[in-house]
């Protein structure tokens, strides 16, 4: 066989066995499938993990947030250099792509989320897929940083509004009196109960899993959840319906929830002596562990807690 030959049918090789590769790689690093009991990250914010095995593997992660806390302060992505801001017309890139973890990195959060949706948006293939780092990407919906409007409200969107101390979900997208805001699909439960839309989404679906970013609030607005639920990955965790997530947020006392964005953008990091932390395993162009590149994250700044060093 010519040396060329030879070349040629190991890079053919080597291609087809690289991505097994680094599925395998990304699955040796993921955490065990353990339960973790509530305990508190920061002041004022809470972390648990939920392992179910039935009727399929999932990973629920649940962050409970006290918006009164001292110290406790939310902030959205702001605008970047080299992104162009809104200003009251078509603009081809609000901000640029970022991970979640590189967001708390250098925002200084302590703890932060992905947000809204996002286009343009490509997922074929690990290697081929929209956006990468950097890339100028759109918000869908309200996005805030600061008191400062950095995408406008879209109709049908739904506003997550942010004051210090206190957040509201509105249907109406207004978020003018907020210091920080995101937007969301759907409403998926008022008053405690499962709303139309989330109804028809149930019709629609029946039971496909899927992974989940819910952001939920008490009566008062003062209490808010993160329910993250990780999806995508055989034997691990598969995703939950929707119908099971609202079970969930029914049991954990939520009254109005809102979906973010989900699927293989859900992420959830944590700042740590060492650096950010993800606490789930994203699963971005299917791999187990890889963050995707998102438009804008939520992250909030808090105190260290009273006993550490």
């Amino acid at each position: 066989m010519p040396p060329w030959k030879k070349v040629t049918n190991s890079l053919i090789w080597l291609g087809l066995l690289l991505p097994f590769a680094l599925y395998g790689i990304q699955i040796s690093q993921r955490p065990s499938r353990s339960a973790i009991a509530p305990k508190p990250l920061f002041q004022g914010i809470t972390y648990s993990r939920q392992i179910k095995q039935q009727p399929r593997p999932q990973t629920v992660h649940i962050v409970e947030i006290d918006l009164t806390a001292p110290g406790l302060k939310p902030l959205a992505t702001p605008s970047q250099s080299g992104a162009v801001a809104y200003e009251g017309k078509t603009v081809p890139t609000e901000t640029l792509a970022q991970r979640t973890s590189d967001f708390v990195e250098t925002q200084g959060v302590q703890l932060a989320i992905n947000g809204n949706f996002f286009y343009p948006f490509r997922e074929v293939t690990p290697w081929n897929f929209y956006p990468h780092l950097g890339d100028g990407v759109n918000t869908i919906g309200i996005a805030m940083s600061d008191g400062k409007l950095v995408s406008p409200p879209q109709e049908n969107w739904v506003s997550l509004c942010l004051m210090d101390g206190q957040a509201e979900i509105r249907a109406d997208g207004d978020c003018r009196h907020s210091l920080q805001a995101l937007a969301g699909k759907m409403v998926v439960l008022e008053n405690g109960e499962p709303t139309e839309a989330a109804t028809q989404q149930i019709a629609k679906d029946g039971a496909k899993p899927y992974p989940f970013n819910i952001v939920g609030l008490d009566t008062t607005g003062t209490q808010l959840w993160l329910v993250l639920v990780d999806g995508k990955q055989p034997l691990y965790s598969e995703g939950m319906t929707m119908e099971e997530v609202l079970d969930l947020l029914q049991e954990l006392g939520v009254e109005t929830a809102l979906q973010l964005d989900g699927g293989g953008s859900t992420t959830v990091a944590m700042d740590t002596p060492s650096g950010a932390k993800v606490l789930n395993v994203p699963a971005h162009t299917k791999i187990p562990g890889r963050q995707r590149p998102v438009a804008n994250n939520l992250g909030f700044f808090a105190e260290p807690l009273e006993n550490s060093e």
